[in-house]
């Protein structure tokens, strides 16, 4: 039944097999991080907090330079290490004891875990064809919804034990998914490293088109977490809908994300069909934001249908989104630097997430409807304006191109010239 859910053979189906062991592990720990921290470790909620946020931050802040280090030294060996050191890095959690050796862990865990996500987008832009990637991606993304959502499972059951030792057990199981999927890098084929090229390192950070494109996909990502922060908050504070209907919704998005997102990626291989893509996908997710919108203060019955509603054309909308999205990214970066550029794009991911509680929830609890017409009006506006952010990268890469193209004519004329010098001196 899964193989249905796998790319046929190749590079493709090890890196999806690889994202399936190590979402296991995510999915674990996404449910139990805070539990652990605050009943075994005993910190305060406040300084859990603090130790995501100094994660995250150290994270966002090295995506780029872990990307260019794949770039520089290939994708196989910094995915191969990064996720070998999160193994014992995880681990290093049952011995924490107090929260500045719990700032430490988790700063350095960050560390490898930024290394391990550039890595990983490198590894599918250097061994798969242009073609081929955002669909590879799209598988990527099909597989971890599914091993998510068992390890989400399992960290239930964990969570019914409830003891220490049940907690103690979650952080062995993430540390060994960690190094399972360090030894299934192995599997992979090695690419060679990218060579020195003169100028500047970072080039990504001077490509000011892409880097617009990164603030602009990295704010439409926050709907990623419309379902998971404001609507359950919604539905519970603002509509006459049952509890459990937020678990209906959630696993209503995550049955489609596995069936529709391959689908959903097709024809988005490269900038402009991608923008047209993302573009759509917004469009989508402003419907579903007036959709639930309006599903406050009616009838139950009423509410439910328009909270199903709203969340099948959101994932039409997110499925859609997410392979303009990647197109994008895959086709706006140079071969060279695959690396550093695709760790720029998780990089506008990362701010996305780490906005979008406060926003969306200050947005839709405390404005209700209006609050929901003014996401729409934002999720639409950041789409229709990706056309036009790859029609700029294109004439500047166009300009760029040229520019290159002169300067190498130039040369060869100055180099021509100084010959016939020569010749007439001679």
């Amino acid at each position: 039944m899964l193989s249905r859910f796998l790319p046929p053979r190749g590079p493709a189906r090890t890196l999806t097999v690889v994202t399936l062991v190590h979402s296991l592990g995510q999915g674990l720990w996404m449910a139990l991080n805070a539990i652990y921290a605050v009943t075994v470790l005993h910190l305060s909620p406040g300084q859990f907090g603090i130790g995501v946020g100094v994660a995250a931050g150290v994270a966002l802040a090295l995506s780029t330079p872990t990307g260019h280090l794949a770039d520089r030294i290939g994708p196989r060996p910094v995915q191969l290490w990064s996720f070998l050191a999160l193994g014992p890095l995880t681990a290093a959690l049952l011995f924490v004891d107090g929260f500045g050796q719990y700032i430490v862990v988790v700063s350095v865990q960050a560390v490898a875990y930024s290394a391990s996500r550039s890595a990983r987008m490198a590894m599918v832009a250097r061994l798969l064809p242009p073609e081929e990637r955002v669909t590879v991606r799209a598988y990527l993304r099909a597989a971890s919804n599914v091993s998510v959502s068992v390890g989400a499972g399992i960290a239930g059951v964990l969570l019914a034990i409830g003891s220490v030792t049940a907690y103690q057990g979650a952080v062995v199981l993430n540390a060994s998914t960690f190094l399972i999927t360090g030894l299934l890098t192995l599997m992979l084929p090695s690419v060679p490293p990218q060579p020195t090229r003169p100028g500047p390192a970072l080039v990504v950070l001077r490509d000011r088109p892409f880097l617009s494109f990164t603030v602009l996909d990295g704010l439409l990502s926050m709907h990623n977490l419309l379902l998971d922060v404001a609507l359950p908050l919604w539905v519970l504070q603002h509509t006459n809908a049952p509890r459990w209907m937020i678990a209906v919704i959630l696993l209503i998005n995550t049955v489609a994300v596995v069936l529709l997102q391959v689908r959903a990626a097709r024809g988005t291989d490269t900038p402009v069909p991608a923008a047209r893509a993302s573009r759509a996908g917004s469009v989508c997710l402003g419907v579903a934001c007036v959709v639930f919108g309006v599903s406050g203060g009616v009838p139950a019955l009423v509410a439910s249908a328009l909270l199903v509603l709203g969340a099948l054309v959101h994932v039409l909308g997110e499925v859609r989104q997410a392979a303009g999205s990647w197109g994008i990214a895959f086709g706006l970066a140079p071969e060279h630097a695959q690396g550093q550029y695709q760790g720029t794009h998780a990089m506008g991911a990362d701010i996305g997430k780490m906005i979008a509680p406060a926003l969306l929830t200050w947005l839709v609890i405390e404005h209700g409807t209006a609050g929901w017409l003014a996401l729409a009006v934002l999720f639409t506006a950041l789409g229709t304006a990706m056309p036009w952010v790859v029609a700029w990268a294109e004439r500047s890469l166009a300009g760029s191109d040229e520019a290159a193209e002169t300067a190498t004519s130039t040369t060869g004329t100055q180099t021509s010239d100084k010959v016939k010098e020569t010749e007439i001196s001679g």
